[in-house]
């Protein structure tokens, strides 16, 4: 799924173009604004779009609409002000629209994941009878192996079992590899006889 496009309105974007130029002085403070007929001819917008971008300006202290005087610059100062937090909630729009979508790109990984595991299980249950089902076992707390690969510990040479999958929280590691280190809270998934689950056991208790 495409992260959706943020589209911004044309009144703002009208805002945001006479800010600029008032804030490069472009258009002075204390010049008059051209009126609202001439500006929707020249952005080619209607006049009610004007009105809402001269709106606007005129909430940020950026402009004054006043009867007989029409349309005024009243602050630089305000019109660059205004131009920063556009930038930055247009910025923190955009890392909002990613977050969202690398959020639902990872659900959808965790659940494939998860099928794809419950597949192995199911497949080492009842399409492999002369393997053991894989059994899930919790690491210690503080137990010595957090924090250290799986090569490194050399868990088959030291204990016979095969590390299938870890489980963190709810999400799910398939076939680690040597290179998996250990964390607090990780169930391991291992296939072995009865003697090698004792033998892992006792490993990770470091017990001899």
């Amino acid at each position: 799924m495409k992260a959706e496009q943020i589209t911004i309105p044309r009144y703002l974007k009208i805002a945001v173009d006479l800010s600029a130029r008032i804030a490069s002085g472009d258009i002075a403070e204390g010049e008059r604004l051209k009126g609202r007929s001439v500006l929707s001819t020249e952005y080619n917008v209607s006049p009610e779009t004007i009105r809402r971008a001269v709106s606007i300006l005129a909430d940020k202290k950026v402009v004054q609409i006043a009867l007989g005087s029409g349309i005024v610059i009243s602050s630089k100062e305000n019109a660059i002000q205004f131009l920063k937090n556009f930038k930055d909630d247009e910025t923190a729009e955009k890392l909002r629209g990613k977050l969202s979508h690398s959020i639902e790109k990872r659900n959808s990984i965790d659940m494939e994941i998860t099928s794809m595991v419950k597949q192995i299980i199911d497949l080492y249950k009842f399409k492999r009878s002369d393997l053991i089902t894989p059994v899930e076992v919790a690491l210690p707390r503080n137990s010595h192996v957090i924090g250290r690969s799986i090569g490194e510990l050399e868990i088959w040479h030291n204990t016979g079992a095969t590390i299938i999958g870890v489980i963190q929280d709810k999400k799910i590691i398939i076939s680690p590899g040597p290179y998996y280190e250990f964390t607090q809270g990780d169930r391991v998934l291992i296939v072995g006889d009865e003697n090698v689950v004792k033998r892992f056991h006792s490993f990770l208790n470091n017990v001899e």
